[in-house]
């Protein structure tokens, strides 16, 4: 067993086609990332899934949403929209982290462990962190060295999950193919910002 991770982040119905921020060819991706995990399982120390799963998050919820910082509603907590796509659901991954139940949070970094579906209070997110239940102890734990990282949207989520591995001092590579952005203009823009960190960007 490698000291290899594979995070799929925020591969929800809210990020598909149909949902409050669909991506085109987010339903594409989750197939895609559902096919490869069959194929390649065995390649990884550790797999894990991010979800948005806004609770109160503040500003980044609007009404008049500026598509920068502040957003329509999405990936609400409870609703059948925030939960992990069917393909990926199907893949019966054993580590899932919630992120953003008051905050923005774009990086899966900022999220605790959670394989529940219940809404927590402020204290009960606050407890999680300090207890540890974080994707980077859990990562230390695993013994792992390099990280690879799929998912919706490459622009956002994606590129921030990545750039904080980097941070961390991890091998990463984000696989072209197993991700999607918002548009084309910030794609491109996101994956410049990923080579600079000196990320991998490569197909599956």
């Amino acid at each position: 067993m490698t000291g290899k991770a594979l995070i799929i982040v925020d591969v929800q119905p809210t990020f598909c086609e149909g949902g409050e921020l669909g991506v085109d060819g987010g339903n594409a991706v989750a197939e895609r990332i559902t096919a490869y995990v069959t194929a390649h399982r065995g390649e990884y120390a550790y797999i894990a899934t991010t979800q948005d799963w806004h609770i109160e998050p503040g500003a980044h919820w609007s009404e008049h949403p500026d598509y920068v910082d502040t957003w329509p509603v999405h990936g609400k907590a409870g609703s059948p929209n925030a939960e992990l796509h069917p393909a990926i659901r199907a893949l019966d991954i054993e580590h899932h982290f919630k992120k953003g139940q008051y905050s923005a949070a774009y990086s899966g970094f900022e999220g605790i462990e959670d394989n529940t579906d219940r809404i927590q209070s402020r204290e009960e997110v606050a407890a999680a962190q300090s207890a540890g239940r974080t994707l980077a102890n859990a990562l230390k734990a695993a013994g792992v060295t390099q990280v690879v990282v799929v998912g919706i949207a490459e622009s956002h989520c994606v590129k921030e999950t990545a750039l904080d591995a980097r941070k961390l001092g991890y091998q990463v590579t984000v696989f072209e193919d197993l991700t999607v952005p918002v548009s084309e203009e910030l794609g491109v823009a996101a994956r410049k910002d990923m080579a600079a960190a000196g990320i991998t960007l490569r197909r599956s």
